[in-house]
């Protein structure tokens, strides 16, 4: 009876530290599809990034609908998905940036043009991450369609690439559009973040996985991660493809686009890939 009793006081102390371990999370508004409104600013308010090289003069950085009108030819291009935090997050510009000094245009889309957008601070019920992932989804569509019409964008020549939030948007993503896609910051397994993975990364295009080997939202340093057999990156998902990659850092936080061990093998997927 004391062992059982014993035993019983254990498994009460692991539930009480699990539960105190995870964090309340928080959902603000309530829409998760675009309206036809909403579907158009998405492309139009998009954070777009032109090399000289397409302006004829300097480097343009903005929003697509005062993107320079007059332009020098078409470029290889990457569509961007940015994480739940929006296109406030100053990385992302820093990151398009870069690409344009690489003579390789970028687009952005903003996922907040939806009004009343679902927000959260994780974790939250699964169920509302998967309508915004579903949401996240269809602006890869939207801007795909929206890059065959845009006299600088080489759409033979695109690679869809997202962190987070919308990094999972790229892994689900079903569409044949792009040459190869990157996946940053988000490992394609099961967790706290997703019903299933849904992941459809394609197995016969170049697909670079870049995480922290100590990522805080989808590694084992997440102690409410939901998944205790987590590799914590996209290696199970991509076995079959001959052309992808896993890059992990060791102790880099979430946000590490801009870091120099990713920026490395960034730049050398896109070369191969786009050949700018």
């Amino acid at each position: 009876m004391q062992l059982k009793l014993k035993m019983l006081a254990a498994l009460l102390t692991i539930a009480t530290t699990a539960w105190a371990q995870t964090p309340l999370g928080e959902v603000k508004g309530e829409a998760a599809s675009h309206t036809e409104a909403s579907a158009k600013e998405v492309i139009n308010g998009a954070q777009v990034a032109l090399p000289a090289k397409v302006t004829g003069a300097a480097a343009y950085f903005g929003t697509l609908r005062n993107a320079p009108v007059q332009t020098t030819g078409k470029v290889p291009v990457v569509v961007f998905m940015h994480g739940s935090s929006g296109l406030g997050l100053k990385a992302i510009g820093e990151w398009q940036q870069w690409l344009a000094s690489l003579g390789i245009a970028s687009l952005a889309p903003d996922s907040f043009a939806l009004p009343q957008r679902i927000t959260y601070k994780s974790p939250v019920d699964k169920a509302v991450y998967e309508k915004i992932h579903a949401l996240r989804v269809s602006e890869v569509a939207l801007a795909a369609q929206a890059l065959k019409n845009i006299a600088w964008a080489d759409a033979s020549r695109m690679v869809l690439a997202g962190t987070s939030e919308g990094a999972t948007a790229v892994a689900r993503y079903a569409g044949s559009e792009f040459a190869g896609r990157i996946v940053f910051s988000w490992s394609c397994e099961e967790n706290y973040f997703v019903q299933s993975p849904q992941t459809a990364l394609p197995a016969d295009k170049p697909v670079l996985n870049v995480i922290s080997s100590t990522d805080p939202y989808f590694s084992e340093s997440n102690t409410w991660l939901g998944n205790p057999g987590a590799a914590g990156h996209c290696g199970a998902a991509l076995k079959a493809n001959k052309q992808a990659s896993v890059v992990l850092i060791p102790g880099a936080p979430h946000t590490l686009i801009n870091l120099p061990a990713a920026r490395h093998p960034a730049e050398g997927f896109l070369r191969d890939v786009l050949k700018p």
